[in-house]
């Protein structure tokens, strides 16, 4: 995937200030314990020291280089079980002295080994997703405002209690946000128009963006409409719309089956359904058209790629748009 340069500029901003916060806490850490326990100052000065000796005797290639080298490796792991034991003995964890970087994989550096770290790729993902989810108008939408009074008194066509319906469904997509994880499964929100459906998947994108998951929200449309201008080189290429959705930690689709169908929709459809799937990212779908209706609409392919990795949730009840204009 390629990424803007805007993206570039802000993950290594915050890769550097998570860098610089970690060694600015670590020297608070040495200060305070220097000053409250003065002897593993002194242990933390021979350490230095031993670090010295060591390197000389790289450089020096002396003949008893390997008997030297386990007594300076034996006295520094004596050093720094006595640092560990002091710190245990006052109070402190044995790792205090550590420095806290948030990846230590990489020691929030960005790269290991010459290659990107996944804490950098997950930033670069965050900014790109970042930028297609402010064009993206997202609702004000949130669980604590998803009400079910507006499904009271409805019965189902098999006969079954609206209410009790929609109560399993609200139940189940808040759980679905507060265990949100990669390995989520991916959702398919079925049902006629105004039933909830764009409400809860909002409230689940937010959820899961507010504990630190790249999550891009907005309408399959949209999402069409820019990838085929970049594909057809209408747009300066400073942006790749299909890398930011197929690789954000969660995608939220709405509205499928609004677009114009095209044969180059369809393509791209498919290729955002079946890279998720196969790169094992969850992904939340919402649509006004029934399972039929859908069969008609789209290909095999597409359709037996939903049916067969969503799960589905059918949402019923009245219009709530129009109860509340109407006030029942």
């Amino acid at each position: 995937m390629s990424y803007n340069i805007k993206a570039y500029e802000l993950a290594e901003n915050e890769i550097n200030e998570r860098r610089l916060k970690a060694k600015s806490l670590m020297q608070s850490r040495l200060n305070e314990i220097y000053l409250k326990i003065p002897e593993i100052k002194e242990i933390s000065e021979q350490l230095s020291k031993t670090s010295i000796e060591l390197t000389k005797l790289i450089i020096q290639k002396k003949t008893n280089f390997t008997e030297r080298f386990n007594e300076i490796k034996t006295r520094n792991l004596q050093a720094q079980e006595m640092i560990d034991s002091l710190l245990r003995g006052n109070g402190y964890p044995a790792d205090y002295l550590n420095t806290p970087y948030e990846c230590v994989k990489c020691g929030d550096r960005g790269y290991v080994n010459g290659e990107r770290c996944e804490c950098f790729k997950r930033l670069l993902n965050k900014y790109e997703t970042d930028k297609l989810n402010k064009s993206a108008n997202m609702p004000g939408c949130d669980f604590k405002h998803f009400s079910l009074e507006y499904y009271k008194g409805i019965i189902n066509d098999d006969g079954t209690d609206c209410y009790d319906t929609m109560l399993k469904i609200f139940s189940s997509c808040k759980n679905y946000a507060e265990r949100f994880s990669l390995n989520s499964p991916s959702l398919f929100f079925l049902g006629k128009t105004g039933l909830g459906k764009t409400h809860l998947s909002v409230a689940i994108a937010k959820h899961a963006a507010q504990n630190g998951f790249n999550v891009a929200y907005g309408s399959l449309l949209n999402y069409l409409s820019a990838i085929e201008k970049e594909h057809f080189g209408r747009t300066d290429g400073s942006f790749d719309t299909m890398g930011a959705i197929t690789n954000a930690d969660l995608l939220v689709l709405d509205d499928m089956g609004s677009e114009f169908p095209t044969s180059f929709y369809e393509m791209v459809t498919y290729n955002i359904i079946n890279t998720r799937i196969n790169l094992g990212l969850p992904t939340i779908i919402s649509t006004n058209l029934s399972l039929e209706e859908l069969d008609k609409r789209y290909n095999d392919r597409i359709v037996s790629r939903i049916i067969g990795t969503y799960n589905i949730l059918c949402f019923v009840g009245e219009d709530n748009r129009s109860v509340k204009r109407i006030g029942r």
